[in-house]
């Protein structure tokens, strides 16, 4: 019998959770109904989504009313970004966003600079890490937007958005969190962040694809003026136009809903304990340089750059081996370049493309860790002694 796979990938995304896969089955059949309709199944598709609106808000310590659902992760950050700058009332604002974000809040921010508004880009140390000075320094009089993330997807460090916060509060801006690759990972909360908006994704909480969320503190009549991402009914209370995915939305409830505080910090000392395994193992076994911060760092991520090694090669030998990992984000697999994230830390373009991601979750086991280890080491070692030809 073939042996199974070992998946580290969880940052890319989580498989599907049993108890949310049986939640949504009901609304992908007979039960399925349009949750702006005015009949029984209409009606009860609505009181579905706003169950899961509850238990999603409660997870990021907001409320059911601040929850505008979304097309997923990419979506929430998007609607952020061009919500706050495309109002009319923030015409030509200049906004700011870290060096080490994701595509999804850079891509949009490059379009809006294209679009006439002045960006700035703050900075990060060696470890990934936003200074708080970095982005103060990076505000200018009538900023109208700071976009700073939890959790770094590639590197896992996280970055001090309380105190980046505290920067923000009494310029005028509003601050925006992406915590994508944090939320149900570690505790995220959004008053004790002090942002106004939070993104959220279900896929990277073992929920489905497709659908995620952006948290606007006080709601649609909050005070928080945004220009629509998609214009049309209105759903949302406006924010959001389009027919709700009714099945992606019961089953992140349902993801959310799993995910109290006390399982939170019980998965996350876990995956902490063996996440340090990998680094030290890896780091001392295969020569690979620890990217990252040691300490604040997300508990499922290790991450790694091996000198005369190409990361491609490397994901491409240990899939052959049956290990699934990253170079990093999946969202920017198969490009050339080599990460944004690494160069900004200062890392070569040629060292940030050995770059290697293990990030893990839930199914994770120590068995699973040890052959990781193992096979990382060979094959590094396997494409070392194949270059030295």
């Amino acid at each position: 019998m073939a042996t199974p796979s070992i998946y580290l990938d969880h940052a890319a995304t989580t498989p599907l959770a049993p108890a949310v896969r049986e939640a949504m089955l009901p609304w992908l059949g007979d039960d399925a109904g349009n949750a702006s309709s005015q009949h029984a199944r209409g009606r009860a598709a609505a009181r579905a989504v706003e169950e899961a609106r509850t238990h999603v808000a409660r997870l990021v310590g907001g409320e059911p009313g601040e929850i505008v659902f979304t097309g997923g992760g990419t979506e929430a950050n998007n609607f952020a970004l061009k919500g706050v700058l495309l109002h009319p009332n923030r015409r030509g604002a200049p906004f700011v966003v870290s060096a080490i974000e994701h595509k999804a809040v850079l891509a949009p921010a490059w379009f809006l600079e294209a679009l006439g508004h002045p960006l700035a880009i703050a900075g990060a140390d060696a470890a990934g890490r936003v200074a708080p000075a970095a982005v103060g320094a990076a505000i200018v009089p009538g900023t109208a937007l700071v976009s700073v993330m939890h959790g770094n997807n590639e590197i896992g460090t996280i970055q001090p958005v309380e105190a980046i916060a505290e920067i923000v509060r009494g310029t005028g801006a509003l601050y925006h969190v992406d915590a994508v690759q944090s939320v149900g990972h570690v505790p995220v909360d959004v008053r004790a962040i002090g942002c106004d908006l939070l993104s959220v994704s279900a896929h990277k909480l073992g929920g489905p694809t497709g659908v995620g969320a952006l948290w606007v503190r006080g709601g649609a009549d909050g005070g928080i003026a945004l220009a629509p991402l998609l214009h049309g009914g209105f759903q949302e209370e406006g924010l959001r136009a389009g027919t709700l995915n009714t099945a992606a939305i019961v089953g992140f409830g349902v993801a959310a809903a799993r995910l109290d505080p006390d399982h939170v910090a019980r998965e996350a000392a876990r995956l902490a304990g063996l996440r340090d395994r990998l680094l030290e193992a890896i780091a001392a076994k295969a020569g690979g340089r620890i990217t990252g911060a040691r300490d604040e760092r997300l508990p499922g991520i290790a991450s790694f750059v091996f000198d005369h090694v190409d990361g491609d090669a490397l994901v491409v030998g240990l899939d052959l081996r049956g290990v699934c990992a990253s170079t990093g984000s999946a969202c920017v697999t198969g490009q050339i370049d080599p990460s944004h994230v690494l160069t900004a830390t200062g890392e070569s373009r040629d060292a940030a493309r050995g770059a290697l991601r293990l990030s893990l979750g839930e199914t994770t086991t120590d068995d699973d860790v040890t052959r990781a280890i193992d096979t990382v080491v060979d094959v590094v070692e396997r494409l070392r002694v194949s270059r030295r030809r």
